[in-house]
């Protein structure tokens, strides 16, 4: 049996540069990988065919439509193996949170299957293709790096080792999804002279966190232009981001399209206290993480 852990992201910094001619969006964007995961097992079987356990998972949502059994079947088609398998996640990770989590699942499926079916190095081109093709944010998780610049799509990436000493997180999920369609929906893109200036502060913060020298008198070079559709229109985003700023977060932000709003503490101590202040608040989900 392989077992795969499908680690979460936030996103440290989010601008959204131009909407192109088939629909999507331009980005430079800085993932960043977290410690909580969903965990993906994965085992050969007799019988042939992909068989998907999914547990704690959205009620209701069929095998074929879920990305994990899109990924297994996408990975068999290319390779030509014949399929005999069952695949069992265990969800953790929110869904419609901004976290990757489905992302990851799908990078941790072809990741696993080709572990599982002993796939020689030279097939990591293939498997980064498939994973273009499943997501934007698929081909991030498949890089098993700490953090890395996105671009185009987010799929065009540059892998950054942090260095350094970082800051705990306080994640929470307020219960609500956020849907990414919708918010890509309603956004304005800024004027050029702000983009342009993000962009230096996009590429500053990158080289802080490559140096070691990210410190929470930096943290205001933090940014994610898709808070601007967000926060307005969806209460329980915007009071959790005014709850971490009232407790004394040393930076706030909501991750990708939402709904989930991570912050920063340079205390480890002050973080879990922040954790425990949030957890008394019903139906939030919060967890006291790092990155990884």
């Amino acid at each position: 049996m392989i077992k795969i852990e499908a680690r979460a992201k936030i996103n440290l910094f989010l601008e959204v540069t131009r909407k192109r001619a088939d629909g999507y969006h331009d980005l430079e964007t800085l993932f960043a990988r977290i410690g909580v995961a969903d965990t993906l097992s994965f085992r050969k079987t007799k019988e042939p065919g992909i068989r998907l356990r999914v547990k704690n998972g959205p009620p209701g949502l069929k095998q074929e439509d879920n990305i994990v059994h899109k990924a297994a079947v996408k990975f068999f088609g290319v390779f030509g193996v014949n399929p005999a398998v069952e695949i069992t996640l265990k969800k953790n990770i929110p869904v419609g949170a901004g976290l990757g989590g489905g992302s990851s699942d799908a990078a941790a499926a072809l990741i696993g299957l080709a572990k599982l079916y002993m796939l020689p190095k030279s097939a990591a081109g293939g498997l980064m293709k498939i994973a273009a093709g499943l997501g934007s944010d698929v081909p991030f998780f498949m890089l098993e790096a700490g953090a890395a610049q996105g671009y185009g799509r987010g799929e065009k990436l540059k892998k950054i080792e942090l260095a350094g000493r970082l800051p705990s997180i306080v994640l929470v999920y307020p219960g609500v999804p956020v849907y990414t369609k919708e918010v890509y929906g309603s956004l304005k893109l800024g004027n050029p002279a702000d983009i342009r200036a993000r962009r230096a502060d996009f590429l500053e913060l990158s080289g802080l966190l490559r140096r070691g020298k990210f410190t929470r008198e930096r943290a205001g070079l933090l940014f994610n232009r898709l808070e601007e559709p967000v926060l307005p229109g969806h209460k329980a985003v915007r009071l959790v981001k005014q709850r971490l700023v009232q407790l004394g977060a040393d930076a706030v932000m909501m991750s990708g399209s939402g709904a989930s709003v991570f912050a920063l503490c340079w205390d480890k101590a002050k973080a879990r206290r922040m954790a425990a202040e949030a957890g008394r608040i019903r139906g939030y989900r919060v967890f006291l993480t790092k990155f990884c």
